[in-house]
């Protein structure tokens, strides 16, 4: 009996079906890979808008006396709420209207002036403060700048002369902040201001000196940030209550005053970025309430006294960028209580590494048996190591496919003998149904 033609076309098709299926499971499927889902476009953030009035700070108090209504008018000009601004401020408690004692301007708009009317209106204010007001400079009427006891300007007024803070005599309290002083030097603006118990000029660009006499009531100064030059005064080891001194970022030269540890309230230190030498006076072993201590960036040199670890309360100890040379003389226990201390930037400078660990990252050498700094091996290329963390990586990420490849990839040994048996199979069957359909 003579096949059909269909049934041979029949047997066709499933040898090559069969033969694709085999090669098909050799093989491995790809992952297909999913890209996240977009996400949704974030609206920007809404620009801030200065605020076009002064912004009062509230100070609780209850005055039942009206505010006087000259002082009602001058801040309603000023835009100030003043229905309720005994309670936003503080006032006194005359009859039978109340006074503004304190005022604070903050965030002002370019356009706000403040009127000579709105002055006087003012002039009993004890405490005043300017915060970013970059207004036109005021002209303040003379009983306002006898009744101020606290003086505060902050990223204001564009600029102010020595002149114009000297009138302030009364003060308690003086801080100019990044604000330009024309003055040829401090003691034009404090000379006269003997009530003066903390005040703050710092980056001012005011020149010239420490004035060599300063008022013994002084318990903060800070003149950091300026073009001042010369010596430390001896007369500033003569304020026995002075608590806070930054000198900083100026020109200073010479030695640390030796008298310095007479100052035995002293709890903060600053004379960083300067060009002071000389070594560190002994007699700061006294200024045991010393809390931060900063002598940074100078070209102080000697050895790095012993005392620091004497000081109990010591938290923040700074002496990098110096000319220190010799042995660190602390051990891990004084270094544990600090919760600052830079000392890098001392070439000549080591640390016993029988007592401390390199994993301190000090920023000097270890010393020798000299005591001297050993030197420090060549700095790896970070770049090179990273290229080679970066090649071990791909190698390593070359095995793991291969390997992957070789246990779920396609073996070809096995997909040849697969696809050459099959030939082989279909080739028979051909002859055989080739034969019967010819015979």
């Amino acid at each position: 009996m003579r096949p059909s033609l269909p049934f041979f076309f029949l047997l066709l098709i499933l040898l090559t079906t069969a033969t694709i299926t085999t090669v098909t499971s050799s093989g491995t499927t790809k992952p297909t890979k999913t890209l996240p889902p977009a996400s949704a476009p974030t609206s920007s953030p809404t620009p801030r808008t200065r605020t076009p009035t002064p912004t009062p700070t509230p100070v609780a108090s209850s005055h039942p006396s009206p505010l006087d209504p000259k002082q009602i008018r001058a801040l309603q000009s000023l835009n100030i709420p003043s229905k309720s601004a005994c309670s936003l401020y503080k006032c006194d408690s005359s009859k039978p209207f109340s006074h503004l004692l304190s005022l604070r301007l903050s965030n002002c708009s370019d356009d706000i002036s403040l009127s000579s009317t709105a002055l006087k209106s003012l002039s009993t204010l004890q405490n005043l403060t300017f915060f970013n007001c970059p207004i036109a400079p005021i002209h303040f009427p003379n009983d306002l700048s006898l009744s101020l006891l606290s003086f505060s300007c902050i990223h204001s007024l564009h600029h102010l002369s020595g002149v114009f803070l000297s009138r302030f005599v009364n003060l308690t309290d003086l801080t100019v902040t990044n604000v330009p002083v024309n003055a040829s030097g401090l003691y034009v603006i404090i000379g006269n201001m003997h009530k003066l118990r903390s005040v703050t000029i710092s980056n001012a660009n005011v020149t010239g000196y420490i004035p060599k006499h300063l008022h013994s009531n002084l318990t903060h100064v800070d003149f950091s940030g300026n073009q001042l030059k010369g010596k430390i005064p001896t007369s500033i080891t003569l304020l026995e209550n002075l608590q806070h001194l930054n000198l900083s970022s100026n020109g200073l030269n010479g030695e640390i005053p030796s008298s310095i540890g007479d100052l035995i309230a002293l709890k903060n230190v600053s004379l960083a970025s300067n060009s002071l030498s000389g070594s560190v006076p002994e007699s700061m072993a006294s200024l045991t309430d010393m809390v931060h201590l900063d002598l940074s960036s100078n070209q102080l040199n000697g050895t790095i006294p012993r005392f620091f670890s004497d000081l109990k309360k010591l938290r923040y100890l700074n002496l990098q960028n110096n000319n220190f040379h010799g042995v660190l003389p602390f051990n891990a226990s004084i270094l544990e209580k600090l919760q600052v201390f830079k000392v890098g930037g001392n070439t000549n400078l080591c640390y016993n590494h029988t007592v401390l660990s390199s994993k301190l990252k000090l920023g000097i050498a270890p010393c020798d048996k000299h005591g001297l700094p050993i030197s420090p091996p060549p700095a790896k290329d970070n770049s090179s190591d990273d290229s080679e963390n970066d090649s071990s990586d791909d190698d390593d990420s070359d095995d793991d496919s291969s390997q992957k490849e070789h246990h779920h990839g396609p073996n070809k040994v096995v997909l040849g003998l697969a696809i050459g048996l099959s030939s082989i199979v279909f080739l028979i069957v051909f002859v055989v149904l080739l034969s019967k359909w010819c015979g």
